[in-house]
């Protein structure tokens, strides 16, 4: 795994320049914390979501976050979490706190229309296609989104697969139906975003997804799975949907058909992106751990 080969070589350098204190991401780094402790590191770890929570995961992978959690549990000097959610399975499964910080999106300026689209005139899916993000059952409401609004897949698995092929043979079969696989344009997503009539959010792990809320800086009205977590970010004003296609494509298509119903999860989303999920709030949140961290150093 990348994390755990870049995370070492990280410590390893940050264990020989001996830093003040040392930013560390994800718990799978936590097994080279005990160095950074013996090196007079302080550290603040981002622990990230609940990893062995995540299907795409096998045994030995769910392992080894499971004993990296613990090993950050007791060895990191301070734990930053970006949900509640995630803040309260830490403190039952491993007895800490920590401070909440969640992630910011990009609020950006009208971006054009993606050719052959109309603005409000589809729905959109943006994910990485494992079965946590709810694409299977995306895919089979499509099927029946299509036959009033166009359907915008964005994502891929990264390496092919079942869930591709099946994308693939939609759009292949459905002229409603548009796979665009991975867009690296950041631009090109925001328009996406920023037109669509409904964005899906199927996403159910994890803590505050930077997906969700950069569709939440574009103003784009949302629907998404109902989860602690999606409904910690979206607030009161969000709208939600069992993970079955029926329910999806229930909830997406009463969206897509209510223009003032857009209109109005499209304020709420911006409203509450701008109160909570700013890059300069997510910042200088960070300055101030990392600050007060280092403040409690002794050499």
């Amino acid at each position: 795994m990348s994390t755990l080969s870049y995370g070492l070589t990280a410590s390893l350098d940050a264990a020989r320049k001996r830093p003040d204190v040392a930013l560390v991401m994800n718990v799978a780094n936590g097994y080279y914390l005990p160095l950074l402790r013996a090196r007079g590191v302080r550290t603040v770890v981002n622990v990230d979501g609940i990893e062995w929570d995540r299907a795409k995961w096998g045994r030995i992978a769910k392992t080894i976050f499971r004993l990296g959690a613990w090993m950050t549990a007791k060895f990191a000097d301070t734990l930053i979490f970006d949900s509640h959610e995630i803040a309260r399975r830490w403190g039952q499964d491993f007895n800490r706190d920590g401070i909440y910080i969640p992630y910011g999106g990009d609020e950006v300026a009208e971006l054009p229309l993606e050719s052959g689209l109309e603005h409000r005139g589809y729905v959109l899916v943006v994910a990485r296609f494992v079965p946590e993000n709810t694409i299977p059952e995306f895919v089979e409401a499509a099927e029946e989104i299509a036959k009033t609004v166009p359907v915008v897949i964005v994502g891929s698995s990264g390496y092919g697969g079942e869930l591709d092929e099946k994308v693939a043979t939609l759009a292949a079969n459905n002229d409603h139906v548009t796979w665009l696989g991975h867009l690296s344009d950041d631009r090109r997503l925001y328009s996406l975003w920023q037109h669509a009539a409904v964005y899906f959010h199927g996403h159910s792990v994890g803590g505050t997804n930077p997906t969700l809320v950069q569709a939440m800086a574009t103003a784009t009205p949302i629907v998404a799975r109902d989860t602690v977590y999606n409904r910690e970010v979206l607030g009161a004003g969000g709208r939600f949907c069992d993970p079955t296609p029926e329910s999806i494509a229930t909830a997406v298509l009463a969206l897509a058909s209510d223009a003032d119903a857009q209109a109005e999860s499209s304020a709420v989303s911006l409203a509450r992106s701008r109160q909570a999920f700013t890059w300069p709030l997510v910042c200088s949140a960070y300055q101030s751990a990392l600050g007060s961290s280092a403040g409690t150093h002794t050499a």
